[in-house]
């Protein structure tokens, strides 16, 4: 009997260790609520600075230094 009462015990306390912390119910009720999803949505057009490898080591370089972004880049730019 005490043998018993202690597997069930054990069981017991087992079993709701690996319980989920939130009931189902809580879950759907959260997850019925749309939010937008970023994977579906339309991609920005960013433009970019299209920079090969001597370009960008240029800019941190000119970063380093301290310049304007805008003169560094127009310099660089013009090098090519």
């Amino acid at each position: 009997m005490k043998l018993s009462a202690a597997i069930i015990t054990l069981l017991a306390g087992s079993a709701a260790a690996f319980a989920p912390a939130m009931p189902s119910a809580a879950v759907r009720t959260s997850s019925s609520i749309q939010q937008p999803t970023v994977m579906f949505a339309e991609p920005k057009e960013e433009e970019g600075l299209d920079l090969d490898l001597g370009e960008m080591f240029d800019m941190f370089d000119a970063a380093d230094k301290g310049e304007d972004f805008d003169k560094a880049i127009k310099e660089v730019k013009k090098e090519k």
